[in-house]
């Protein structure tokens, strides 16, 4: 005699199948390790579906889930952050040189990402991965728009300045440094 299954263990079953990697690679831009991505997904569903919930439709779970993984990762910041102030050094593994410069790029990236506060990172995320407005970030995160405008202007800012090539604002101004028309004004009056 077969068991049957529940309608909410065919929607979970259809989301991890199609939607799985996309959800991964949402946990990933938020948190930026892979092994984390993995567990803030995998709580992700176990809170979402952890309950008997019936009524979903594939749509509707991918968005209870991908606000379960935002949840996630900015409740673990705030205890990292806690941790932070308590503990006096981090261990970071080493990490092997890569001979690809596309490969470099995204891990710089990420690198600088990993070094944003949670809600910049959140705010960036999903200002440029998910497409949102300034407004629907604040209704998301539940916060103002200005602090969402402030956590994007600083994220952004600080991702600038680090991902210039040698990280000085010297570099991002150029040659000519910020008053590049000045050369021309000491010409006419010459």
């Amino acid at each position: 005699m077969k068991v049957q299954r529940a309608p909410w263990e065919d929607v979970v079953t259809e989301l991890v199948a199609t939607r799985g990697d996309a959800l991964q690679r949402y946990a990933m831009l938020l948190c930026g390790s892979r092994e984390q991505a993995a567990d803030l997904v995998q709580d992700a569903l176990v809170k979402t579906f952890g309950r008997l919930r019936n009524g979903f439709t594939l749509e509707s779970a991918e968005a209870y889930v991908r606000r379960a993984i935002l949840n996630g990762h900015l409740d673990g910041g705030r205890r990292l952050m806690r941790w932070r102030k308590v503990a006096p050094l981090e261990y970071t593994p080493d990490e092997q040189p890569s001979s690809d410069a596309s490969t470099d790029l995204q891990q710089d990236l990420h690198r600088e990402l990993r070094k944003l506060s949670p809600r910049e990172r959140a705010c960036l995320v999903l200002r440029y991965y998910d497409d949102l407005k300034v407004d629907d970030i604040a209704a998301t995160l539940g916060i103002s728009a200005g602090a969402v405008k402030r956590y994007l202007s600083d994220g952004l800012a600080k991702m600038a300045i680090a991902l210039a090539d040698d990280g000085t604002v010297a570099d991002r101004l150029g040659p000519a440094g910020a008053r590049p028309r000045e050369e021309g004004r000491r010409a006419q009056r010459v």
